[in-house]
């Protein structure tokens, strides 16, 4: 619904300010440059994002097949299972909602979105069925809701695969950024919500939160020291390596349990032209209307307004062009991509902007939509706290990745 209502505002938007600039400015060139822009992006959509998108989803997510069957994620299923019981204390021990969250979150962190959506079903379906009010949320739910849409990470793949599509020659610069981003959006969550539902904090669940805020505050630290020339040289090195290093890990991992290494990787491969294929309509359909909105000018108008009014305040101002992400994000995970492959290809994947709008869309998720499809569900009618909790971590999120690209990119 959120997504309808964006798509037609767009188009709507872009329609009555080229109006305006008609009959006001006499500005008879604006409808010639909406229309070249419908057909220009509709063609671009295909042939320079969805095509060479391709063969990296065929690739990673052949890779990533392999490190599911290798027990990837059973393996950090049984390494968060301590920390999970902890912000679960409705849940009883060794019920199946337990590790289905787990295997939920776990997916998510390898990337495995595809692995992760049933986990997350499943789980959502196992909770409402301790759930003592059927058409309100539990406690439970909304932690599991509100711990999902932080977006927590381990393995930005999507972004860094449109960063290669958008002709990067560092698509895995932003790899510790993503990660850094979303882990404050995933602290963000758990500190709201379990203040919220009183949960008693012991040294175990203080000790996962201390050490996730000490690796995020030790990488600050030890970049902000750093001198311009050095951080360039982290940034691109430090996610690259660690990419390199899970590739090598999985297949090696694999070929350790015993996995047909190869022919998992086919199979999974397999299933890369069918996500491009999906994503295709999405793509043409959201570039063109922003590609519309943009040329009308609207888009330009707001990124003056909001530059405007933060640079009342003496903040730095270069990154107000990526605001319109980071606000698209919780309403629409398609809507918000198309704003970030739209500024990645007039401000270029390299650039600061670039590498911001790339750390913003991947430091949170799509609250709304993932609200209303495991609410929806269940058939959970009262959301109570989850939908405010979620969006008070993804403006966290977004404060937290801003800083943090300020701190790599700068």
């Amino acid at each position: 619904m959120a997504l309808n209502i964006v798509w037609i505002a767009f188009f709507v938007i872009a329609f009555v300010i080229a109006i305006i600039k008609l009959l006001i400015f006499h500005d008879y060139e604006i409808f010639k440059t909406l229309v070249d822009g419908i057909f220009d992006s509709a063609k671009s959509s295909v042939l320079d994002v969805a095509f060479p998108l391709a063969g990296t989803m065929v690739f990673f997510l052949g890779l990533m097949n392999i490190a599911e069957k290798a027990g990837a994620i059973n393996l950090i299923a049984r390494w968060l299972n301590p920390f999970m019981k902890r912000l679960f204390p409705e849940v009883p021990d060794k019920h199946p909602a337990m590790g289905e969250m787990v295997m939920n979150f776990s997916a998510n962190m390898l990337g495995l979105d595809n692995a992760a959506t049933p986990f997350g079903l499943k789980a959502m379906q196992s909770l409402q069925s301790i759930n003592p009010n059927k058409e309100t949320a539990s406690n439970a739910q909304i932690m599991f809701l509100v711990l999902h849409t932080s977006g927590l990470t381990l393995i930005p793949l999507s972004i860094i695969t449109y960063r290669m599509g958008a002709g990067s020659k560092e698509p895995a610069s932003i790899f510790l950024p993503c990660v850094l981003g979303t882990i404050c959006a995933t602290l963000a969550s758990i500190i709201i919500v379990s203040i919220w539902q009183k949960i008693k904090w012991d040294m175990v669940l203080f000790a996962w939160i201390g050490g996730l805020m000490l690796f995020v505050i030790g990488i600050l630290y030890l970049v902000g020291h750093m001198d311009n020339s050095q951080r360039e040289i982290f940034s691109k090195v430090s996610g690259n390596l660690i990419l390199a290093i899970i590739i090598v890990g999985i297949i090696i991992g694999g070929a350790y349990k015993k996995v047909s290494v190869f022919d998992t990787f086919i199979d999974g491969a397999k299933t890369g032209f069918d996500v491009v294929l999906k994503i295709i309509p999405y793509l043409v359909g959201m570039l063109v209307a922003i590609r519309v909105f943009r040329d009308s000018g609207a888009l330009g108008y707001i990124q003056n307004g909001l530059t405007y009014l933060i640079g009342l305040t003496g903040i730095d101002t270069r990154f107000t062009p990526t605001l319109p992400i980071a606000i698209m994000r919780p309403f629409s995970g398609s809507g918000a991509r198309g704003l970030m492959l739209d500024t990645l290809k007039t401000a270029g994947p390299d650039t600061f902007v670039g590498k911001t709008a790339s750390t913003l869309f991947g430091s949170t998720d799509t609250t709304f939509y993932i609200i209303a499809l495991y609410f929806g569900s269940v058939g959970i009618k009262k959301a109570r706290y989850a939908v405010w909790a979620g969006l008070l971590a993804d403006i966290i999120g977004v404060i937290a990745a801003i800083i943090i690209c300020y701190q790599f990119f700068d």
